[in-house]
């Protein structure tokens, strides 16, 4: 059996003896501080499996965070690169032009739902790049100096993002810091004040947001509000749809371009290419996506797409880069959306959702330590705490689960501002077999986890 066909099977106890040699050095060889907790050293994937350098094989709904919707080593994305590489494999776009950027450009036009008619598309190399592009084009543009940014929010790594970033433990001394940068609080509606209606949250998230233009920036230095329709890092928080209609509201009064971070939430992970295909339905698109993840398959690359009058507004110079949309990247990238499109992985999307979403519930409903389950589409949450009451978030749990989780074959990954959520995020190639074997070694590992006192 082919591996993209297989089921998780683990035969040496976690690590074994190969990986666990490979996991010493990277001890020795790799900073610290790079974490990682899954005891499995890859050595092959195919679809949604992979397979470890001892032979186990674990199903994986982690997916590099994201980035494998279309899943590992797909036989049409290695001939697309391997096409690619026989000509060349890059080149600069500020020195001469390359096709595949120009196709790709003009297919994301296409695809990206930006308000506007007419759009263009600029590509960089991660999704941190892609938000601070959006960044600098937005107050290139406006002409304004600041943006607001949410509680919860997770926008990358390096110096702007960092700070655009919620979580200090990403950003704990390397200041000074960039200024400009103000935040509101996210519609979190299962930790929204008690006993209000979602409507009185949404409400209440509004008039907080409102007030950043008193407290901390006016609206007329605001040049841009950043927004993840569904917060990765914050715990796979999405955000409601009532309360993106008044933010577009708020930004066309003011003048301020809404910006959405689709770097985890793009390409049919939502049962939509994008969710701003939802926030398009509802008359309140965005005006600049960046994208990332899963545009190209695992090659790095992301963009930035925003209707024409944006980017012929902003001043020469200040985007571009010497690897911003590789011919490679742009050759995996044509041949993923081909993929999504022609293999109706939207719609997949839908299904496993559907499928994922029952049993969540049904969890929800047995277990007193699920809180709260929540997501759009493929990108779901569990929260987990200590009883639904209290919802006191139950840390040593989720990490507990996520341990017994790996021993048998199935990589998890938690998420959330307290480290108490698991997300899902399986690869969109995901078989139905492969799907039901995941979801019994999942609720087996709540089971056996929560039955010990912590």
């Amino acid at each position: 059996m082919m591996l993209r066909e297989s089921l998780p099977k683990i035969i040496t106890p976690l690590p074994g003896p190969k990986a666990k040699a490979i996991i010493a050095r990277r001890a020795e060889a790799i900073p610290g501080s790079i974490k990682c907790v899954y005891p499995c050293v890859i050595k092959r994937g195919e679809g949604a499996m992979i397979e470890d350098v001892d032979g186990n094989i674990f199903l994986d709904w982690v997916g590099g965070v994201g980035v494998l919707n279309v899943g590992y080593s797909h036989p049409e994305l290695i001939e697309a690169v391997k096409e690619q590489s026989e000509k060349y494999f890059h080149g600069m776009m500020n020195i001469m032009t390359h096709e595949g950027y120009v196709k790709l450009a003009e297919k994301m036009n296409e695809i990206v739902p930006v308000k506007g008619d007419k759009k263009k598309t600029m590509f960089v190399n991660s999704g941190a790049e892609a938000d601070e592009n959006a960044v600098k084009i937005a107050k290139s543009y406006t002409k304004r100096p600041n943006i607001i940014v949410f509680s919860g929010a997770f926008h990358g790594r390096t110096l702007l993002a960092s700070v655009m970033t919620s979580k200090k433990a990403y950003s704990a001394g390397i200041g000074p810091y960039p200024d400009g940068v103000y935040r509101a609080e996210f519609p979190y509606l299962y930790r929204a004040p008690k006993g209000y209606t979602e409507e009185e949250a949404i409400a209440y998230y509004i008039e907080k947001l409102e007030r950043v233009f008193e407290e901390a920036s006016p609206a007329e230095y605001v040049a841009g509000i950043v927004v993840e329709p569904v917060q990765g890092e914050g715990g796979f928080v999405p955000a409601p749809i009532e309360w993106v209609k008044a933010v577009r509201k708020l930004c066309d009064e003011k003048g301020i371009l809404l910006i959405a971070d689709e770097v985890q939430t793009g390409f049919a992970r939502s049962g939509k290419m994008f969710v701003s295909n939802y926030w398009q339905e509802a008359d309140c698109a965005p005006d600049i996506i960046a994208t990332a993840k899963s545009i190209a398959g695992g090659i790095p690359l992301s963009a930035v797409t925003a209707r024409a009058e944006i980017f012929d507004g902003i001043k020469d110079g200040i985007i571009g880069g010497t690897f911003g949309g590789n011919a490679l990247a742009c050759a995996s990238a044509l041949k993923v959306i081909e993929i999504i499109e022609r293999d109706n992985l939207c719609a997949r999307a839908l299904e496993i959702a559907a499928k994922c979403r029952t049993a969540f519930e049904a969890w929800k409903a047995k277990y007193e330590v699920i809180g709260d389950v929540r997501g759009i589409g493929c990108m779901m949450g569990i929260e987990f705490v200590e009883d639904k009451k209290s919802k006191k978030p139950n840390v040593k749990l989720v990490s507990a689960i996520v341990t017994e989780a790996a021993a048998n074959g199935l990589i998890i990954e938690s998420a959330g501002i307290y480290s108490n959520v698991i997300r899902f995020l399986s690869p969109l190639v995901v078989t139905d077999a492969q799907l039901d074997s995941g979801l019994r070694i999942f609720e087996a590992a709540i089971k056996t986890c929560s039955a010990v006192k912590y």
